[in-house]
């Protein structure tokens, strides 16, 4: 784990669909709110977007450990199988707006001819202003990530079977 690193987790969840039906960045770029709803209780809205240089984007409102987080996922990598989205995420806590930056990775792998493996990776880390922000407050940055941490992974670790259903329905449904 880097220096500024606050999370690094990764589960996997099967989808029932073969390889050739899925396509994550699709699915992510047409996920409606209430489908992005009803993969966590934490999340509160989606849409989606272009950003300034025309790449596409994926706005997510959620809470992660009791702050509202503004999720500005850019698509870095857009693959049928493989999605890679980049985000310099504001951070609403109850003693002020920062930003953190993450990394989130979809990807799925055929298990068999009818199977896949989906894995969701999500990384995190400390930008300049969040190591600020904890600095101004007297709050040492080990004790932040490891209070963040057991957070962080449970919501991915809730999210990831969630969101292997809904793409799977959205498979199903080409």
């Amino acid at each position: 784990m880097s220096d500024h690193e606050i999370v690094d987790s990764s589960f996997t969840a099967i989808i029932n669909a073969p390889i050739e039906k899925i396509d994550i960045p699709k699915w992510c770029f047409t996920l409606s709110e209430q489908e992005y709803q009803g993969c966590s209780p934490a999340h509160i809205a989606a849409g989606f977007t272009t950003a300034p240089d025309g790449k596409r984007m994926s706005i997510n409102v959620e809470i992660i450990g009791g702050s509202l987080m503004v999720q500005h996922y850019v698509e870095t990598l857009g693959q049928k199988d493989h999605l890679i989205l980049e985000s310099v995420s504001d951070v609403f806590t109850p003693t002020g707006r920062t930003t953190i930056h993450v990394l989130w990775e979809l990807s799925v792998k055929p298990i068999d001819s009818e199977k896949c493996e989906f894995t969701n990776h999500v990384r995190s880390k400390a930008t300049e202003e969040f190591t600020t922000f904890l600095d101004r407050q007297g709050i040492p940055f080990d004790v932040f990530r490891a209070q963040r941490q057991p957070m962080s992974i449970a919501h991915n670790k809730g999210e990831t079977p969630l969101f292997a259903a809904s793409i799977e329905r959205a498979a199903l449904r080409t």
